[in-house]
């Protein structure tokens, strides 16, 4: 007799629940209500454009774009569904202050990437348009943390389309190929979407994982020379048939 297919919830942890309210109701009140009803340029102040990180210094550029959105809420939406998704039990494991410093420091990361990216490609072209093109949406942060769940929980099915099964590890890198064919293709096709974010996301959450583990490397080794250097011998004279002995 074949087993029902069982499917978990993933938890709506506490800073998860923050950065949706947070994300959506930037989402209302700043673009729906003050942009697209009274007019008023918001996304073009929040949004990060290239030139003006760059070349004018509009650094909280870096930080805002992850709260705008297109006025389609279908982007918000299956941005925040992703977090939850995917940022659940990384919660859980790392804690909310972690948590949150991972998905802001991603979410820097795919910005920064995105900004020298695009810079270096206008210079090695010719073709600057894309230095003035606003990005908006939390993709980038959200590619670093699903980047986290293949590497912390890789053994775990996820439905690819919502019908094939594979492991996690397989769909980060499975979805990896597919940013960097659509970010290939997208200069002849022309496109709106920032493919090179979407892999400056991933490219930032390796970036930081390495880090960690060279830290960790670094501390274990450190930990291990303390403990050397309070390493004693002592030699019981009184005892003629036994060797000296070691204490840590």
């Amino acid at each position: 007799m074949n087993r029902p297919v069982q499917f978990s919830i993933a938890p709506f942890t506490p800073a998860i629940k923050w950065i949706v309210i947070l994300t959506a109701g930037c989402w209302l009140v700043l673009q729906l209500i003050l942009e697209s009803l009274l007019k008023w340029p918001v996304t073009s102040l929040f949004a990060m454009v290239p030139a003006d990180v760059l070349f004018e210094f509009k650094i909280w550029q870096v930080f805002s774009y992850m709260l705008m959105h297109s006025s389609q809420i279908t982007h918000l939406l299956f941005n925040m569904l992703m977090l939850w998704f995917f940022g659940g039990e990384l919660e859980q494991l790392w804690g909310s202050r972690r948590f949150v410093t991972y998905y802001v420091m991603t979410g820097v990361g795919a910005a920064l990437i995105y900004c020298f990216g695009m810079a270096t490609y206008s210079v090695i072209s010719g073709d600057s348009r894309n230095l003035v093109v606003p990005v908006i949406g939390a993709s980038g942060a959200l590619y670093g943390i699903m980047l986290a769940y293949g590497i912390l929980f890789g053994h775990r099915t996820v439905y690819f389309f919502m019908i094939f099964p594979m492991k996690a590890r397989t769909f980060v890198a499975i979805m990896g190929l597919i940013e960097f064919a659509n970010m290939i293709s997208s200069q002849n096709s022309g496109s709106n979407v920032a493919y090179l974010a979407h892999l400056g996301g991933l490219l930032s959450g390796l970036i930081i994982f390495w880090i960690q583990s060279r830290l960790k490397n670094f501390n274990e080794k450190k930990e291990k020379g303390r403990k050397n250097r309070h390493l004693h011998l002592v030699v019981d004279n009184d005892k003629k048939d036994e060797g000296p002995k070691y204490w840590n």
